[in-house]
């Protein structure tokens, strides 16, 4: 009897990464179209208004919020859904602006709340030394 001695084959030990790119693809296309449909804070109807958009030089404005029964809502120091006094707003926005002065302000009104209820939030933003205060608006 004649042996033959077969050819072992080295074991490859590479790993195959296709699959997991497969699955970071799809991953990507989830977040990406998720992402837009994420809204922060609470829903207001804004305003209709033809102004540019404010050239965004800092990565991210802080939003001060005025709902339809007048309450006051910001996205920085706690729960942005959970409303809190005119005090709460001029002291969260005075000490953030203390570090970082030149952080843009944003006040989204909604268009069935009292005008004195936006311009008040607007003196107040203006005494915890915001220099200037930009309207949100559809």
């Amino acid at each position: 009897m004649i042996r033959r001695h077969k050819k072992k084959r080295k074991l490859n030990s590479d790993i195959n990464v296709v699959p997991y790119i497969d699955v970071m693809m799809v991953l990507l296309v989830i977040f990406m179209i998720t992402a837009p449909m994420l809204t922060q804070g609470v829903n207001v109807e804004l305003p209709q208004a033809s102004a540019e958009p404010v050239d965004d030089e800092d990565n991210e404005p802080v939003i001060v919020t005025v709902d339809a029964e007048g309450n006051y809502y910001i996205d920085v120091g706690g729960d942005p859904e959970d409303p809190v006094t005119a005090e709460v707003v001029g002291d969260r926005v005075g000490k953030l602006l203390a570090t970082n002065p030149d952080k843009m302000l944003l006040v989204r009104g909604d268009k069935n709340v009292n005008y004195d209820k936006v311009v008040h939030l607007m003196v107040l933003l203006q005494q915890a030394g915001a220099p200037s205060v930009g309207l949100v608006t559809e």
